[in-house]
């Protein structure tokens, strides 16, 4: 992997070119009628509604130029191309917390998709190193701020 290149699985690829579209075709005319709006109001030195306006142009712009540039440089991680001997990027994963007894569900993706409250943790994460290239029945060490975690890997599967 190219430290240029951006990991996505196929559907962190489909939501960010969803993102990227809404943004240029959706939100930067609703922008562009906000700040007609504004401009409207007169004076626009003490014009509060235009200069938020343009704050907010501002802000999606630079949401746009970051989107097109991870576009750009996207390799997608193909799901009927992995192998699930082994952890890699794109499957999930299924492990039990040694501890607490408890399964916990992880996906592992790239960090531009990572997401922890919807199980997404990126490989470049603790927890994600330590789980690349493990094998169902492995044990997995992670140090965290508790202390450290144990997790036994239960189970391997494509997304």
């Amino acid at each position: 992997m190219s430290k240029e290149e951006i990991i996505l699985t196929k559907e962190g690829l489909d939501k960010l070119q969803a993102e990227l579209d809404d943004l240029k075709y959706v939100k930067r005319k609703e922008l562009a009628a906000r700040i007609k709006l504004a401009i409207s109001y007169g004076d626009l030195k003490e014009n509060s509604e235009y200069h938020s306006a343009k704050d907010d142009q501002a802000f999606m712009e630079t949401r746009i130029m970051q989107l097109e540039k991870m576009l750009n440089k996207a390799k997608v991680v193909e799901a009927t191309r992995i192998d699930l001997s082994t952890v890699q990027i794109g499957t999930t994963v299924i492990l039990n917390d040694i501890e607490f007894s408890e399964n916990v569900e992880y996906k592992i993706v790239g960090p531009a998709e990572a997401d922890v409250a919807d199980n997404k943790i990126s490989y470049e994460s603790p927890l994600g190193k330590e789980l690349l290239g493990k094998k169902v029945g492995d044990t997995i060490r992670v140090a965290a701020p508790v202390g450290e975690i144990q997790y036994e890997l239960l189970e391997i599967r494509a997304v």
